[in-house]
């Protein structure tokens, strides 16, 4: 398929002198680039947790060795929950 896109002339020079040195052309690298966005694009939709650290040293001693629902009780202990 056939489309015109409009490229800085300073870009177009260097992706121009990359596909000789290369040996390939410039709508090889242009492909390339867009494939690599694509993926980009794909692969960070999924949501990431960001990292969240505190100072300490781990649980506390009476949630250590504790299953979920001993730590889900002390989370909403005096709640109502």
């Amino acid at each position: 398929m056939k489309t015109t896109v409009d490229i800085s002339d300073s870009l177009l020079e260097e992706t121009r002198k990359l596909a000789a040195k290369e040996r390939t052309t410039v709508r090889s690298l242009i492909e390339e680039g867009l494939r690599r966005v694509v993926t980009e694009h794909k692969q960070a939709t999924g949501f990431q947790l960001r990292r969240a650290t505190f100072k300490g040293k781990g649980l506390q001693p009476d949630v250590q060795n504790g299953s979920w629902q001993r730590i889900r009780d002390l989370i909403y202990e005096d709640h109502g929950a």
